[in-house]
């Protein structure tokens, strides 16, 4: 097992399977914008760069004018209906209080203020030291300036600081840093695309944790 001192956890199909609700918040803007929905693969496939992106990719070319808009509808939306099927992945509370000796850090491209109420919803915003939104700072990922003032902060050393996640982001995050990367394979981003990054670690469920680090 690797020793760790540091860990950095993604929150959407990472901690928390949450793609149905982003799924049918993105089609009840479509839906509201005279717009045709569109499939739960596609959408969940806009998902990892933040809500702009995905707005901005879930609009037609056509609809692009109507971008100001469609961002009102789904942040009134998606405010009320976050977490109306959003829950943990197995083993997620376990794995946390597992690792609850340890420095633990949400970072996402998801806005703050969503990621702060979900994690306090499911109670888990006990086990994290700090949580980092897309608006927190001027940085997302997968850019270093993210991840490097935390390992300051911590007295982390790169070799011995994990980013754990579903998304392509997730694993260039850690290789920007000089940090250890961990995919989780069965969240919402594909397994292919993440396994063609070359991840230090990979997992099928969030427990394996356990086995590969200490």
């Amino acid at each position: 097992m690797k020793q760790i001192d540091l860990m950095i956890f993604d929150l959407d199909g990472t901690l928390v399977n949450s793609g149905g609700d982003i799924v049918a918040s993105v089609n009840y803007t479509l839906k509201s914008l005279g717009i045709p929905v569109m499939g739960t693969e596609v959408i969940i496939g806009f998902v990892g760069d933040g809500v702009q992106k995905l707005i901005e990719r879930s609009l037609c070319r056509d609809s692009r004018d109507q971008f100001d808009k469609a961002m009102e509808i789904f942040t009134a939306y998606y405010a009320e209906h976050m977490l109306d099927t959003t829950t943990f992945y197995p083993g997620v509370p376990e794995i946390l209080q597992h690792f609850h000796d340890k420095n633990k850090v949400i970072i996402t491209n998801k806005r703050y203020r969503f990621t702060r109420a979900i994690a306090e919803a499911l109670d888990i915003k006990k086990y994290f030291d700090d949580i980092i939104g897309v608006d927190t700072t001027p940085y997302k990922k997968p850019d270093s300036r993210l991840l490097s003032p935390l390992l300051e902060r911590f007295g982390a050393q790169r070799e011995r600081t994990v980013v754990i996640g579903d998304g392509i982001n997730d694993i260039l995050l850690a290789k920007n840093t000089g940090a250890l990367s961990c995919a989780f394979l069965n969240g919402l981003g594909r397994r292919d695309l993440l396994l063609d990054q070359k991840p230090d670690f990979v997992c099928e469920n969030i427990s394996e944790l356990k086995s590969l680090f200490c």
